[in-house]
Order: C-alpha cells, then sequence, then structure tokens
C-alpha cells in the first residue's frame, strides 16, 4: 500500500482501569481498516524493466514476436546512423523476463543483445480478489 493514512477520530474507552487499553481499540480498527481496504478495489504493482536491445534488421521480426508473448511495450526505435544496427528501449514485467534473454536470441539466432534495468513499478489491470486473475495466480508480486 502506498499514501494510505488511517485517521482514529473518536474513541470511547471503558471506565474501568483494568479493562483500558489497546486491546479495545486494535481488534476494532484492525476489522475497519481491512474492510476498507477490500472495498477500495486493491490493484497490485509490478515492477518493470527497461530493456535496451541492439540487433541487426533482420533480427526485428523475431524481437517483436517475443516482445508480443512477453508483454513488452516498445518505447523508442532508433537506428544507429551508419550501421545496420537498431536499439530499442523496451519496458518488460519483470515476471516475464525469465527466459526473455534466451528466448530472444534463440528467434534472432544470437543477434539481439538484451541489457535489463529496474525502471519502475507498474499498476495491473486485474483484480488480485478475482480467482484467476493474473494478479492472484503472480506469484512475484
Amino acid at each position: 500500500m502506498r499514501g494510505i493514512c488511517f485517521e482514529v477520530c473518536d474513541v470511547m474507552l471503558q471506565a474501568d482501569a483494568i479493562h483500558k487499553g489497546n486491546g479495545q481499540v486494535i481488534p476494532t480498527a484492525r476489522r475497519v481498516i481491512y474492510a476498507s481496504q477490500i472495498t477500495a478495489k486493491p490493484r497490485l504493482l509490478e515492477p518493470i524493466y527497461l530493456v535496451e536491445i541492439q540487433a541487426p534488421e533482420q533480427a526485428l521480426g523475431g524481437i517483436y514476436g517475443v516482445l508480443n508473448q512477453k508483454r513488452g511495450h516498445v518505447i523508442e526505435e532508433m537506428q544507429r546512423p551508419g550501421t545496420p544496427l537498431y536499439n530499442f528501449k523496451v519496458y518488460l514485467p519483470v515476471i516475464e523476463s525469465f527466459g526473455f534473454s534466451g528466448q530472444l536470441r534463440a528467434v534472432t539466432s544470437g543477434q539481439a543483445f538484451p541489457q535489463c534495468v529496474f525502471d519502475h513499478w507498474d499498476m495491473m489491470s486485474s483484480d488480485p480478489l478475482e480467482a484467476g486473475s493474473q494478479a492472484s495466480s503472480n506469484p512475484c508480486v
């Protein structure tokens, strides 16, 4: 959870000194906080890599094929002046990066060279409370 603040506005404690304490407030507050989280339609954040790929022009089809399978989003494609090489900048979810390098090299015959660096967190669109959704079955998030 990010950017959350719960404010307890009013508490009425027992008059007996023996019954006063955290045990009166914490269980009730916990139930209220849990209920507010569930009714707020929670979403999970997943880590995203910025992947820089360097490859020749004949490998472009294979790169796009692998990126489509792995939920990758190309944010920049630029040809290096004077060379047949292209530089790509891609956002790739970390969970999809397992096996990415090997699969990319396999479809491009070893011509594509990826470098992954953590870039940001992105909200998953699926509901973690819905059975069978990607967010509920994702072990890394």
